[in-house]
């Protein structure tokens, strides 16, 4: 296949994808890899943490995801793609999160606990999100534990819901960079 031939299959393809898939095709894709994730999460990282609604400085470079953890807590987000109102992983989400077992499985972490958090956007109803985001940070954290035997001791999970957007928006919002999962390093 030419360079031309392939350039247009794939410019097809995304032409295919609605706005909204195209989206999270790409944030999956923007998913930090095992190494940034080792990087991130090790105490005294501040690597891709800053506050919404601020542009990323040179500190945090705008590859690094960002994420609503507090200053000084090492921390990453990570994309993951759900069915809509669903629990169940996506095999997208499944390697984003094959990359985080990697990292939490190392040497360089395994002397860390860590908190899973769930969080949603602003579609739907409050209650509904909020028991969402805790039945997807249990998947999650079920996931890392059964496929890549991190203690299920060292990781919690919790859900936010839709209380910590890492992109303001109004009620009824769709925002994929608020669907994700946070996971801080909550020290030894």
């Amino acid at each position: 296949m030419t360079c031309t031939a392939r350039t247009l299959l794939m410019l097809g393809a995304a032409v295919m994808l609605s706005p909204g898939q195209a989206e999270a095709q790409r944030s999956q894709a923007d998913n930090p890899n095992m190494r940034e994730l080792i990087e991130q999460l090790q105490p005294g990282s501040t690597r891709g943490i800053r506050i919404p609604g601020q542009p990323p400085s040179a500190a945090t470079p705008a590859a690094q995801p960002a994420t609503t953890a507090p200053p000084g807590t090492a921390a990453a987000s990570i994309m993951l793609r759900f069915a809509t109102g669903s629990a169940t992983l996506t095999p997208e989400a499944e390697r984003s999160l094959n990359e985080l077992g990697r990292a939490l499985a190392s040497s360089d972490l395994a002397p860390y606990r860590f908190r899973i958090e769930g969080h949603t956007d602003t579609v739907g109803s409050p209650v509904l999100n909020q028991a969402l985001s805790e039945r997807r940070a249990a998947v999650v954290r079920d996931y890392l534990t059964k496929r890549h035997g991190v203690s299920a001791a060292r990781l919690e999970s919790i859900g936010l819901g839709e209380s910590q957007p890492l992109v303001a928006t109004p009620d009824e919002t769709a925002e994929a960079r608020n669907r994700r999962v946070q996971i801080l390093n909550l020290g030894s």
